[in-house]
């Protein structure tokens, strides 16, 4: 990412514009609002979109830095969510048994 005239947006603009139209889209809104009783913010993806499409025109710096903020705080929300079920190794001892229908664990 040294030399600004091979750096490349981490997304094609038009990802942005469509994750915005989606955003957007009433079953996302219906969804999100019923998950988490609020409506999204859908004005980061269109930023996104506004500075994908300066860096194209204009090569902007500021465009660039934009963006890449971007994409780390997008990493670092996925990443500060832990997976709700513990990963297995190995299957149990037992996986190949018959389940008993009184077995409660």
């Amino acid at each position: 990412m040294a030399d600004s005239g091979a750096w490349r947006p981490p997304r094609a603009c038009n990802d942005y514009w469509s994750e915005w139209k989606h955003c957007k889209g009433i079953q996302n809104l219906f969804h999100h609002y019923y998950t988490f009783g609020e409506v999204p913010s859908c004005a980061q993806w269109k930023t996104d979109y506004k500075d994908c499409r300066e860096w194209e025109k204009n090569k902007s710096a500021h465009a660039k830095e934009s963006l890449c903020k971007s994409e780390r705080a997008r990493i670092l929300e996925k990443q500060k969510h832990a997976p709700v079920w513990k990963l297995r190794k190995d299957p149990p001892a037992d996986w190949y048994l018959p389940l008993r229908e009184d077995k409660t664990e």
